[in-house]
């Protein structure tokens, strides 16, 4: 007689393959978080918004006399809502005559680690996506400065907002770096597919991509505090009440799966099929969109045509209006100067703008800056983009008439 409390296969309601699935799909996310830096795996509740904050801190001076009231120092956080945390349902087919021609170590096992290793790279898709928007732009004429440069913009960012960055984790293209590193004796690390170098050059991590994730003369960086992991838990409550029950791995519920629901059974039969169903809501996120730097390597550039016209202002001044290029960036700025010459002199791609330059409002897609002094009618005005680094990134440099309210 079997002694009391034997663990049977009654009370069993997963099959051992769908718990190796989600045991082994969870143990490749501890190392690739481990790999990446994070440090927390956040549960969200289905429909929450992902957002990403941008801050600033305006400090007042600190010199305040004896008595005086001291001045508040203006911090600012803008959110940015970018997307829901949502569910995604995948589903996969094995015939019974893919097993009798190749057994069922090929045709289940095979394809269930495949099947395993796309859901894994659509979550690192999605985010290598979101990294590219990152508004710490920069140009630099080689790879080693940009790689310099990008986690220098991340650095300073956080410590303009006083927030701590440990570590560095960047990405770069893979045939950049081995273009750069030539006969070196890096070691070059691959696990899951992603090539990375680690302590290089400052970075903690270097992930090496290929060109669909991070185009060739491209460096991304960010502090491993400014990335998250965000999941909703397959095993919800409010799930199994719609008799959808999934196995999950037991501790961080990142993908639930089963193979057999009841509902199917008879489909199953009549079309001689295996089907296997996942459920994921996963997202790799950046709390800080300005806290990561996304620095291109080119010596000369185009950012496409903006064009800009001159009218008399509202109640006073001038009224300009821009159409900046498509391909902006939310933290490039627009400028103009006025001069009797009809071609003043505008800086070269990448320079600074001077303190004769006027910067109007941050460059939208279509922008009007009204009732704006200081330029004389008739002078020919010319205007400027920059970068978040400050970097000229075009120019116009025909002129038009600066024309002023009456």
């Amino acid at each position: 007689m079997a002694k009391d409390r034997l663990t049977k296969q009654a009370n069993i309601s997963a099959s051992i393959r769908e718990q190796d699935f989600v045991t082994v799909f969870g143990q490749n996310w501890q190392a690739l978080q481990q790999i990446l830096g994070i440090t927390r795996a956040i549960r969200k509740a289905p429909g929450t918004k992902l957002v990403a904050n941008k801050a600033k801190v305006t400090l007042q001076s600190g010199a305040v006399s004896e008595g005086d009231e001291i001045p508040y120092s203006q911090a600012e956080v803008t959110p940015v809502v970018f997307d829901d945390v949502t569910i995604k349902k995948y589903a996969k087919a094995v015939s019974i005559e893919a097993v009798a021609k190749y057994g069922a170590a090929v045709a289940v096992q095979k394809t269930d680690e495949a099947f395993r290793n796309e859901l894994q790279n659509e979550v690192l898709t999605s985010f290598y996506t979101f990294l590219k928007t990152g508004e710490l732009t920069n140009i630099q004429t080689t790879w080693q400065m940009a790689l310099a440069m990008a986690k220098g913009l991340v650095l300073n960012k956080f410590q303009e907002i006083r927030k701590t960055a440990t570590d560095v984790v960047g990405f770069a293209n893979l045939l950049d770096a081995y273009a750069y590193l030539g006969a070196a004796g890096i070691s070059v690390q691959t696990q899951f597919g992603i090539n990375y170098v680690k302590d290089f050059m400052g970075y903690s991590t270097l992930f090496l991509m290929g060109d669909t994730d991070i185009p060739s003369g491209t460096v991304i960086a960010l502090p491993i505090e400014n990335i998250d992991l965000y999941y909703i838990d397959p095993s919800d409550s409010e799930f199994a009440q719609l008799g959808l029950e999934y196995t999950t791995d037991g501790e961080t519920n990142l993908i639930g799966l089963t193979d057999f629901p009841e509902i199917e059974m008879d489909y199953y039969y009549s079309h001689a099929v295996g089907e296997t169903y996942a459920i994921m809501g996963m997202k790799l996120w950046a709390e800080y969109i300005d806290g990561i730097a996304v620095v291109k390597v080119e010596a000369s550039g185009s950012v496409g045509s903006a064009t800009f016209t001159s009218g008399a202002g509202t109640t006073a001044g001038t009224k300009i209006t821009v159409t900046a290029p498509a391909t902006l960036k939310s933290d490039w700025k627009f400028y103009v100067k006025a001069q009797a010459s009809t071609a003043p002199a505008t800086p070269a791609y990448k320079a600074a703008v001077d303190d004769s330059w006027t910067e109007i409002f941050p460059v939208l897609s279509t922008g009007i800056a009204d009732n704006v002094t200081g330029f004389t009618a008739g002078h020919k005005m010319v205007m400027a983009i920059t970068n978040g680094s400050g970097q000229t990134l075009y120019t116009r440099t025909t002129g038009v008439d600066v024309v002023n309210h009456a």
